[in-house]
């Protein structure tokens, strides 16, 4: 806790999706499929298993699946219903064709099922690993689930076509979460546009894309509080931009997040916000003409404090057009680094028995294909503290560990990011449009200490050595500055003379392959204006080391894999005979 004793602590950001036991079964997750909240679905897990009810508006049959992409082809999906009073589930897959196959393992096992005059509810479960190649498996990234429903049950030929009651989600279905609930009568309050619950306004669903909330210097010009503005324009107040820090992100598709019940963001100390900015980015493709939106986040705070005080450290790439990506990429990788030299400085400095991680908000924007934020200790890589191999720009929220993390002085951080450019004919910058790039994650932890973003960006000089650029004008006047010589480039701004190199994939590869060994420039920022001494120092990035693991570790792992598919009774003996007898010999 700080040394000034806080008045309040913000304790649940956005409410939370919640909901008692059905049948015996605890479901602690639950999300509506469409708009209209016609199809809607709860579910819960333990180590090994995966269990849902869904409800549907329908006296037919109900359609769930899970999709590589999020379109019908090369799916795993379920079919049930109640047909003359008793409930019937069968298991089927599509393949590249998006043709419907009855799956010759039957891995989904039914549970419950019934409907009444409007509804029809099923419960089912199945294996997060079921062996079979024609199931998905679950992991801890995110899923496209896609759904469906029918008038009609299905009859002795299949199911028949759904037509247009069908749709897609992204969850993340083993998100640990928290069950608990917002207590009634919890005290909050709005923060919303005006002509940490994300207050979307009804139908804008699809246009707000993410919102930020930042701590602004607290000697604020007065005057321009309750002001709105187009953010980043050259006429938004210059007070604006002293709103750096962020307290809280929330992106599209997420839902209401609750700190744990030791933590929560203090309000009321000497260095917690007196004034906050709300950022709102609006994704609106289709140039929809008239709206005015009012959404904004929605705050819970109780008087009754908690014992530790929270906060955010942004992490991963220092945004910046000097973090670009070339065009016609299947496969690009960058690398932001939260260094062992800023993790050292500022925890020594202020809490050196380290920090403790409870949630990690990864993002990235439309080429982001997957994110890992990577931890390392002495140069040994750990488990990552979080990822999503199936990254999905349109649903983005705070991950909750489902064991909190402690990061040590000395200790260092990648935010990896996988990205496809296939489809562009030009450069991919560093940006805050959904065209531009980010590859960030924003950790959650406690205790708060004086650090705020903790990032690296690779040093321009060799990106630009990569495409031929001998000299630049100088001084630099202009931004982006503009190159001097070779005469191909002259009195082109670095941006045009990257956009005119002659990228190929096997050009893009190898400067994919120099760009992460080249020296980064490090930012260790405090909250506020302030910097750590580290702050702007050129380094190398450092050599690291995968978790070694044992030869006999190794095999049995292996050998433990052979049991998924050992699942008969008659091969269950031979099974743990193989283990034991491979074990052994290690």
């Amino acid at each position: 806790m700080s040394e000034n004793q806080p008045l309040y602590a913000l304790v649940f950001l956005t409410s939370l999706f919640s909901s008692a036991c059905s049948q015996g079964t605890r479901f602690v997750h639950s999300a509506a499929l469409d708009a209209d909240g016609r199809y809607n679905i709860k579910w819960g897990f333990d180590e090994s298993t995966i269990t849902f009810e869904v409800e549907v508006e329908t006296r037919g049959y109900i359609g769930f699946g899970l999709s590589p992409t999020g379109a019908m082809s090369s799916s795993d999906i379920v079919i049930g219903g109640v047909l003359k009073g008793s409930p019937y589930l069968l298991d089927y897959y599509t393949d590249s064709n998006r043709k419907v196959h009855k799956d010759a393992l039957q891995s989904y096992q039914l549970l419950y099922g019934r409907e009444n005059d409007t509804h029809t509810v099923l419960a089912f479960s199945r294996n997060l690993q079921t062996c079979d190649d024609n199931d998905k498996v679950i992991t801890g990234s995110t899923v496209r689930v896609i759904w469906a429903f029918h008038a009609e049950d299905v009859g002795l030929s299949g199911p028949v076509y759904h037509g247009t009651n069908r749709g897609r989600k992204s969850l993340r279905l083993l998100n640990p979460g928290t069950s608990s609930s917002i207590p009634a009568g919890t005290a909050f309050f709005d923060l919303q546009n005006k002509e940490i619950e994300p207050m979307i306004q009804k139908g804008h669903g699809n246009l707000v894309h993410h919102i930020l909330l930042y701590q602004c210097d607290s000697n604020l010009n007065k005057s321009e509080i309750n002001r709105g503005h187009e953010c980043y324009h050259p006429n938004m107040p210059d007070s604006f931009f002293t709103c750096e820090t962020v307290l809280f992100a929330w992106a599209i598709g997420g839902e209401g997040f609750t700190y744990p019940p030791h933590a929560g963001m203090s309000i009321g100390t000497s260095i917690d916000p007196v004034y906050v900015q709300m950022e709102i980015h609006f994704d609106n493709p289709s140039l929809q003409r008239g709206i005015v939106d009012s959404s904004g986040l929605r705050l819970y705070y109780s008087p009754s404090l908690r014992r530790y005080d929270a906060g955010v450290i942004e992490t991963g790439v220092w945004v910046s057009l000097y973090h670009m990506l070339p065009p016609g990429m299947q496969d690009y990788i960058t690398e932001g680094h939260c260094t062992q030299e800023c993790l050292q400085e500022s925890l020594d400095s202020e809490m050196h028995s380290g920090i403790h991680v409870f949630a990690v908000l990864l993002h990235a924007h439309l080429a982001g294909r997957a994110i890992r934020a990577r931890h390392f200790r002495q140069q040994v890589e750990l488990q990552p503290l979080a990822s999503d191999d199936q990254f999905d720009f349109n649903f983005q929220e705070f991950q909750p560990l489902s064991q909190e993390r402690i990061i040590l002085p000395g200790d260092s951080l990648i935010t990896e990011c996988r990205y496809n450019t296939k489809g562009r004919m030009n450069m991919t910058w560093g940006g805050l449009s959904t065209r531009d790039e980010m590859c960030l994650s924003y950790l959650l932890y406690y205790p708060r200490v004086n650090l705020a973003r903790c990032e690296s960006l690779p040093e321009i000089t060799g990106q630009l050595k990569f495409i031929g650029v001998k000299e630049i004008q100088e001084p630099v006047i202009t931004w982006p500055f503009v190159i001097k010589s070779p005469k191909k480039y002259s009195n082109l701004s670095f941006t045009e003379a990257m956009d005119k190199y002659k990228w190929t994939r096997k050009r893009g590869k190898a400067f994919n392959d120099i760009v992460r060994k080249l020296p980064i420039n490090v930012r260790c920022s405090k909250i506020g204006q302030d910097e750590w001494s580290i702050q702007g120092m050129i380094i190398s990035p450092p050599e690291l080391k995968s978790e070694q693991t044992s030869a006999a570790v190794v095999a049995c792992r292996n050998v433990s894999e052979i049991q998924c598919g050992c699942s008969f009774v008659l091969l269950l003996t031979a099974c743990l005979l193989l283990i034991l007898q491979t074990c052994l010999h290690l």
